[in-house]
């Protein structure tokens, strides 16, 4: 059996078990419906990410620059989207509604991503004649060969530069060593196979839109105000959402890389109609909560026969499409990300400058500003996960029990071990008076993941003959990276709900959700400088692979710990701009502490916050 799969069953059982005794035992029913739907949205969507890296390079043939920028599209769209969702349900539809809605949206989207059509194919040609590039396996396994006179070669890297064909005889048509510029590689598309992925991802988008920022709330509300069982509710809910993408990395990437990419992608749209049908049956252990806040305007009809709510649905898959244009074109994703930005930080300044009143308010607004630029450099170096680090595992790193894929699940896998360890951290350095400030929690957390990519870069002088790297440095890596994300977890979201002014909370989580797209984007712009040049999807010089993601893995440790210790030397000079914020006699409900894979509360619904901030 495959090594991750025992080591994740260990896991699970040693840390599930009592998660499950807590649901069964002393929480509502409704907390055990929304973690097994919640669990299986998460499995879904990082199933899906933990090999669609491979696929664009690979099925699509993409180059890796190429690749790793729509990869960035997709996944900043991702981030961006949801607070559409959640201002929607907020005054329109509810929170079950949308979060069903969405639920739908993301099966068909899973569903269509297992549709493949052909794979992309490609050939060389050279003094005129074309040859085909044979391929054959999937992610590390891959082998491409040159198909000459009817036989396949392998090819490498040459001297000089361009290719060196292996035992060519002296009889074929072409040289054994190929200049570089003296051949040409073509690629041939199956259109139907890219539309469809295109669709996909776009039904996606559109379905985690309407669900992740509504799912949380209605946890929220299975507890009445001042019930005490309400934090370590959410922090149950949020073991299932790690528990969801820690199977997904392994399950997916296992099945992807046995029987294909069907099989990789279906078994990530089975998971998230699981969790529909999870949700639609437990309906009735919701306790009536998260219904339309206005049922019979919902109703009402406002195109002939159609009423409010059928127009929502309508109108959120009509914009299906220009999300499927949008997520094609990168530099259209990229200006519009910059325009944002700019126009978000001159609001964040007008604020600054005319709606504070105090200098407590203009102080807290400063502070919430500099927790979105450390999220920014945060999440841009974490989120190399999907694209360099994945490749970077596959073709530089000597797996062992384990494929490149199912690395993405050591990230999920440490937080299921490190949480409960963290979250007894925090607890008893807040009863003594010693929990970190927000700015200097950042400061660490960048520390962390810019070390993790030097762990890396130290571990090159251990690499092999085939220039791959032992499995133990990526491990510490990803270790580094968590950990780092644990001194996030607690801070996030939460800390920008409580440090802005009451009047623009709805904007500055826009700029908080828009700074994780962002980082998302920019991510996968600094991905494609790692890559390098690939035939077939399969690298032809691993050294110079090595070399192009050491220097890159290089400059982000340096600037991860640079900005980690300025973080670190800042908070000691604007800790006191929170004046209290952080404060728990402040607050009627105490914020969960359970860290989260992917952002530690997700209810980004505005009057989810409102409700928090009025408590």
């Amino acid at each position: 059996m495959n090594l991750i799969v025992l080591i994740g069953i260990a896991i699970t059982l040693i840390t599930g078990l009592p998660v499950l005794m807590q649901l069964r035992k002393n929480h509502p029913r409704g907390l055990i419906i929304l973690f097994f739907a919640e669990m299986w949205e998460r499995f879904s969507y990082y199933g899906m990410r933990s090999i669609l890296i491979f696929y664009l390079t690979q099925h699509l043939l993409f180059d890796d620059e190429t690749a790793n920028a729509q990869y960035g599209s997709y996944t900043s769209l991702v981030y961006l989207l949801p607070l559409l969702g959640g201002i929607l349900a907020d005054r329109y539809i509810g929170t079950r509604k949308a979060v069903a809605f969405g639920a739908l949206l993301l099966v068909a989207g899973h569903l269509t991503m297992a549709v493949e059509g052909n794979p992309a194919t490609q050939t060389l040609t050279y003094a005129g004649q074309t040859y085909q590039i044979a391929s054959q396996g999937l992610m590390e396994e891959r082998q491409v060969r040159l198909v000459v006179d009817g036989q396949a070669h392998e090819f490498g890297p040459a001297a000089g530069g361009g290719l060196e064909i292996k035992n060519l005889p002296a009889t074929a048509p072409l040289p054994s060593v190929l200049p570089d510029g003296s051949y040409q590689l073509t690629n041939t598309v199956d259109p139907f196979g890219k539309n469809a992925f295109y669709l996909a991802v776009s039904l996606i988008i559109m379905g985690v839109g309407f669900l992740k920022p509504n799912i949380s709330t209605l946890v929220g509300q299975l507890y009445p105000q001042g019930d005490p069982r309400r934090d370590s509710g959410f922090t149950l809910y949020y073991y299932g959402i790690n528990l969801g993408a820690f199977w997904a990395s392994v399950l997916c990437g296992l099945l992807g890389v046995k029987f294909g990419w069907w099989a990789g992608f279906g078994l990530a749209g089975v998971g998230m109609l699981a969790g529909f049908i999870v949700f639609v049956l437990g309906k009735k252990h919701l306790q009536g909560n998260g219904e339309p806040p206005n049922p019979e305007l919902l109703k009402k009809p406002v195109a002939g026969p159609i009423n409010r709510e059928w127009l929502i649905y309508g109108l959120a898959i009509l914009g299906v499409l220009p999300v499927w244009w949008l997520v094609q074109r990168n530099a259209v994703v990229g200006v519009a990300l910059g325009i944002s930005t700019v126009a978000s930080f001159i609001g964040i300044g007008l604020i600054i400058a005319f709606m504070a009143k105090t200098w407590v308010e203009r102080q807290r607004m400063m502070l919430a500003t500099v927790l979105i630029l450390g999220a920014v450099v945060f999440f841009t170096l974490f989120e190399q996960a999907g694209t360099s680090l994945n490749l970077f595992a596959a073709r530089n790193v000597e797996l062992v029990g384990v494929s490149a894929a199912q690395t993405q699940s050591f990230n999920a896998g440490y937080i299921l071990i490190f949480a409960p360890i963290f979250a007894a951290m925090w607890a008893w350095l807040a009863q003594r008076g010693r929990d970190p400030n927000p700015t200097l929690k950042f400061g660490l957390g960048l520390f962390q993941v810019g070390l993790g990519f030097m762990v890396v870069v130290w571990g090159a002088s251990f690499a092999d003959e085939n220039y791959r790297l032992p499995m133990i440095f990526l491990a510490l890596l990803y270790m580094f990276h968590t950990t780092g994300e644990l001194f996030l977890s607690p801070v996030g979201l939460s800390e920008i709900t409580k440090l802005s002014i009451a009047k623009v909370v709805s904007f500055m989580m826009a700029v908080w959700f828009l700074s994780s797209s962002v980082a998302q984007y920019v991510g996968g712009w600094i991905a494609g400088m790692a890559g390098t040049h690939t035939v077939g999807g399969q690298v032809t010089d691993p050294a110079a692979s090595l070399a192009a993601s050491l220097k890159v893995f290089n400059m982000l440790g340096l600037w991860g710990m640079g900005i980690g210790v300025a973080f670190v030397l800042l908070s000691f000079f604007i800790k006191h701009w929170a004046h209290g914020a952080n404060d728990p006699s402040g607050h009627a409900q105490p914020e969960p502490i359970a860290p989260v894979l992917d952002g530690e509360r997700q209810a980004v619904s505005p009057a989810a916050i409102r409700r928090d901030l009025n408590s």
